[in-house]
């Protein structure tokens, strides 16, 4: 909702009828993020690495840079939960430059740093872009709210020109990922990199691609987490930047059949996929998964066109060109190889998907007009096998099945605490200390009553126990303190701990 039409109680307020920060009218968790800083670090994934240039690795930040990062997350969150309770710029300002609010330390830094007036633009812009933020969101009270909002965000998909094999294949990422959100129930929702490769039918790498350079860029898909352990990557669904413009063309496409030549040569004045794109995406998402639209089968191409005739049949080829964003070469090419297969066929100039081309989403014999040039594809499992791309997502869903059991296991390493033995030197000699876990430790080195065996002499190391939950420890002179040393020493390290903080 606009935050205008929220209930103005900041504005109604005077700030030190509320106490010295302003805070009573605040949600809790927005006051300890004002009083207390981001303890939990939530807003601190991502701000101290950045992705290198090749794409895949992380390089850190230094310290300066990273605090900077995470000390403008937590303004603008700061800023979006005060616009949002009806405050003003002047609130805001008086929230970040009280000396006792730790989540105004960034805004104090830049004051002390750069002068004052630097310290107010700053607040200034960020509340300008938290301002327009909580303007054009809408507040989701209930999960039909939610269904409607992806329902129009469907619509928004189904209407927008997706140029390009680039673009296509980020529209079976975005279709996914919209997949997933339909069974959360709201555009925040959890899935891994490879459960969204094999719903998309493609691989993780193209996916990682498509999402740095077409989805991210445009605004459409955005990670909140990246994923860690056996909990998926936290994404959230947007409607991209600006309306009408999808996926930007693939650049080897740029200025070819997709963008026609001078006018002067009476071409098209303008660019032959420009009309309103109409697609049917659900039929794409339930089909995009099959091995017959791999990337050297049928391909995203086919796809396009296949849920535009099914959204409306009997186009022309002229027409499916607007309705799929797809290049006029490309189309007619895609065309003939549909109608190779039987799943097209035309009267004129108007095409048709074939009857019962889609029945049980292909695994039934298309009935289409059989000619001499026409092999009718027995669903399709048989276009895959014409292809050779039969068995591609079994092969991928094996390769992540494979790659999550390897994951999987070091994880259970690691939570085990399992590392390398380590040799240290005791009394001029070297004593092998094996890994803490109890099963790991040799039998050959216990005895009776809890001793540790020497391996080398085969007596027991005067040192050396198994303690009561069987794990190696080492006895040292500094462990022989009676109760009140140890008291004593607790009580010092407590008063010490509760100075530093």
């Amino acid at each position: 909702m606009p935050h205008s039409t929220h209930p103005t109680n900041l504005q109604q307020q005077h700030p030190h009828q509320s106490g010295p920060s302003g805070l009573s009218h605040l949600p809790p968790v927005v006051s300890d993020l004002v009083l207390l800083g981001d303890l939990t670090g939530r807003y601190a994934a991502g701000s101290y690495s950045r992705l290198a240039s090749d794409g895949r690795s992380l390089v850190l930040r230094t310290d300066h840079q990273g605090a900077a990062e995470h000390g403008h997350r937590i303004t603008a969150a700061i800023a979006c939960h005060v616009a949002r309770a009806g405050g003003t710029v002047d609130h805001l300002t008086q929230l970040l430059l009280h000396p006792d609010h730790e989540g105004g330390r960034h805004a104090r830094n830049i004051a002390v740093r750069s002068g004052q007036s630097r310290a107010l633009d700053y607040i200034r812009r960020v509340w300008s872009s938290a301002s327009e933020t909580v303007s054009t969101s809408r507040t989701l009270s209930s999960r039909h709210d939610a269904y409607e909002v992806l329902a129009a965000l469907r619509d928004r998909i189904e209407t927008t020109p997706w140029r390009g094999e680039r673009g296509r294949t980020a529209l079976r990422v975005l279709r996914a990922n919209l997949n997933f959100a339909e069974t959360a129930g709201g555009l925040l929702h959890h899935a891994s990199e490879r459960q969204t490769a094999e719903e998309a039918g493609i691989s993780r790498t193209t996916l990682q691609a498509v999402y740095e350079k077409v989805l991210k860029p445009q605004g459409w898909l955005r990670r909140l987490r990246v994923g860690h352990g056996r909990k998926g990557s936290t994404w959230y669904l947007n409607q991209g930047i600006a309306s009408g413009h999808g996926a930007p063309a693939s650049p080897s496409r740029f200025r070819t059949t997709q963008y026609p030549p001078d006018p002067a040569l009476e071409e098209w004045p303008t660019p032959e996929t420009a009309m309103t794109p109409d697609i049917d995406s659900t039929l794409i998402s339930q089909l995009m998964g099959h091995d017959a639209f791999a990337h050297h089968a049928l391909g995203s191409s086919a796809l396009v066109i296949i849920g535009a005739l099914h959204i409306r049949p009997a186009q022309t080829a002229g027409e499916l060109i607007g309705t799929s964003s797809v290049s006029r070469a490309t189309t007619y090419r895609t065309l003939r190889r549909l109608a190779d297969h039987g799943l097209v066929h035309h009267a004129g100039e108007v095409w048709v998907l074939a009857p019962n081309a889609l029945e049980g989403l292909g695994t039934s014999r298309p009935r289409a007009i059989s000619g001499p040039d026409t092999a009718l594809a027995h669903g399709w499992d048989e276009v895959a096998q014409r292809h050779g791309t039969a068995g591609v997502a079994a092969r991928r869903k094996a390769l992540h099945a494979a790659q999550r059991a390897k994951y999987r296991d070091a994880l259970d390493r690691l939570a085990e605490h399992r590392s390398k033995a380590v040799v240290i030197v005791q009394d001029g000699r070297q004593v092998l200390v094996p890994a803490p876990r109890p099963d790991e430790i040799p039998a050959a080195w216990r005895s009776l009553g809890g001793l540790v065996l020497d391996p080398a002499t085969g007596r027991p190391a005067a040192d050396w126990h198994v303690a009561t939950d069987d794990r190696l420890i080492l006895i040292t002179p500094a462990d022989q303190r009676s109760y009140d040393e140890l008291a004593a020493a607790h009580a010092q390290a407590l008063s010490e701990w509760e100075s530093a903080a």
